[in-house]
């Protein structure tokens, strides 16, 4: 496999790329992608057996199982991140080890529907805050230890919408490349 290929199968749908500017409409689109992702994952992996969902989605990658975990995990980190950036003055977030947690016992071996349970609640109460923040919290901050780089909340929104269609691509792209759409 090709460095290029192995690059496109990392990042199916490109890198995030903010915007300059981000306007009032990026921030109702990227909500939108939050409102609808537990559901959309959902319909996607529903009917996989066990063997597909232990298959990696690219070579040396997670599996199905641990992209459903993981996605689970990093949106519960980032849902407490607005909540530390709306009630504290720039807070340094706690940094966690994705790769990690993909390796623990939950991520890959347990069962996907607990994951996607708790992405439901976590995307509904996100969301509801989400479409609650004016101009002023939407550009709070936090800051992120991994680069030292500060986080605007508005800029997080359209991250975790980029994620939430990132790891769905890994799954799509898997499962066509299958046969198993």
């Amino acid at each position: 496999m090709t460095t290029q290929e192995l690059e496109q199968l990392k990042y199916p749908i490109g890198k995030f790329d903010c915007p300059q500017d981000i306007s009032k409409g990026h921030i109702e689109n990227w909500i939108s992608v939050l409102e609808r992702f537990p559901d959309r994952l959902e319909k996607l992996v529903s009917n996989l057996s066990g063997t597909q969902l232990d298959t990696p989605y690219r070579p040396e990658g997670w599996t199905v199982r641990q992209v459903v975990h993981h996605v689970s995990d990093s949106h519960h980190h980032s849902y407490i991140r607005f909540k530390w950036a709306l009630t504290e003055d720039k807070p340094v977030i706690k940094y966690y080890y994705e790769q990690l947690w993909a390796e623990l016992a939950d991520a890959k071996t347990a069962p996907i529907q607990m994951s996607l349970n708790h992405l439901k609640a976590v995307h509904y109460k996100l969301v509801y805050l989400l479409k609650s923040l004016n101009d002023e919290q939407l550009n709070r901050s936090f800051i992120h230890p991994e680069h030292n780089n500060e986080v605007l909340l508005k800029q997080n929104i359209g991250i975790y919408a980029w994620h939430s269609n990132h790891h769905y691509a890994h799954i799509e792209n898997l499962l066509k490349r299958k046969g198993w759409l």
